[in-house]
């Protein structure tokens, strides 16, 4: 964190989302940043070559897509580990995956722009491995939303993301998924960013705008800019805290850890008999374990006497991490 220069972090500060849409989009935040155009590129350029953003670009919603999205674990025996990770990676609709200590070793995001393509690729992980595999897909969201504030001391907070109305998705056409498919890694460095990808699919500029305009407003684009690596910047406590609470209580406790500061996304997601008892999962950052563990404590207390059981898995590796990948 202290090799940040004040510039990197505030352009992280400001633009982890609403970089605009238009024509010259890095002139108008360099403007307001009081740089230039090639300055703002130059430091996006580095940012994301050491690695403190993980990309820069539109963000997408797997769910809101028409896709497939979930959580699912295994446990994976200590001398295959590497040889399923690399299993696992391979497929293309694996988007993250994790190592975590616990039993249940290897936790990956498996996301698909079909529905159906989620337990197509669970079946096949399951029989490349030969290792049985645990679904755990979100049954209700109470928030999601990691945004990251870079002080000037070195040290991080985690801002609240304010949540916004959203419009009806529109059906996506073949010229929205070719948008889709050639931004999801992220946007090229260039005075005019935008024209460029439409020229690359030989489409308007003006209507590229209008459609990425169009799934911003409806969240198929949950937001457009600087994806920070959280883990380099220096929140290197990485927990997935996961709680047994009961049923009838889910909704309102759910909701009571969401609005907690520090969680980044908390979840209802299904147990499984006889080796998995929690059905409520919400991510805890900090910048060790110590933190995250106190920071835990706060949340046992919030749930009081209705936390039967909780567990923290921590993160020790990241096995890959690349997000949602859309064929054009």
């Amino acid at each position: 964190m202290k090799t940040l220069g004040p510039l990197a972090r505030a352009f992280i500060n400001q633009f982890q989302g609403g970089f605009p849409l238009s024509g010259r989009p890095f002139f108008e935040v360099a403007a307001k940043l009081g740089i230039t155009e090639a300055t703002l590129t130059q430091t996006i350029g580095e940012l994301l070559d050491v690695g403190y953003l993980s990309r820069f670009g539109p963000l997408y919603d797997a769910a809101r897509l028409g896709g497939g999205l979930t959580l699912a674990a295994m446990a994976v025996p200590e001398a295959r580990f590497d040889a399923v990770a690399e299993q696992v990676n391979t497929l293309p609709g694996v988007a993250h995956n994790y190592r975590r200590d616990h039993p249940l070793n290897m936790w990956f995001v498996v996301a698909t722009d079909t529905p159906a393509g989620v337990g197509e690729v669970l079946a096949e992980i399951e029989r490349r491995t030969g290792l049985p595999v645990y679904d755990f897909p979100k049954q209700r969201e109470f928030y999601l939303g990691l945004w990251l504030q870079l002080n000037d001391d070195g040290s991080i907070d985690t801002v609240p993301v304010p949540e916004t109305a959203l419009s009806p998705v529109r059906p996506l056409d073949a010229d929205d998924r070719r948008i889709i498919a050639a931004t999801q890694a992220g946007l090229p460095l260039v005075a005019e960013p935008y024209q460029a990808i439409a020229a690359q699919l030989g489409l308007p500029g003006d209507e590229v705008l209008g459609r990425l305009q169009a799934m911003l407003a409806s969240g198929v684009v949950r937001r457009i800019g600087a994806v920070p690596n959280h883990y380099k910047l220096g929140l290197r406590g990485n927990g997935m805290t996961v709680w047994d609470v009961p049923d009838e209580q889910l909704e309102a406790l759910g909701a009571r850890l969401g609005g907690i500061d520090f969680v980044s996304h908390c979840y209802q997601r299904p147990r499984h008999d006889g080796i998995w008892p929690y059905n409520l999962f919400a991510m805890v950052h900090g910048r060790d374990r110590a933190e995250v563990l106190a920071k835990t404590e706060h949340l046992a207390a919030l749930l009081g006497e209705h936390c039967r059981g909780h567990e923290v898995l921590f993160s020790s590796a990241v096995l890959k991490k690349t997000g949602l990948r859309v064929a054009a």
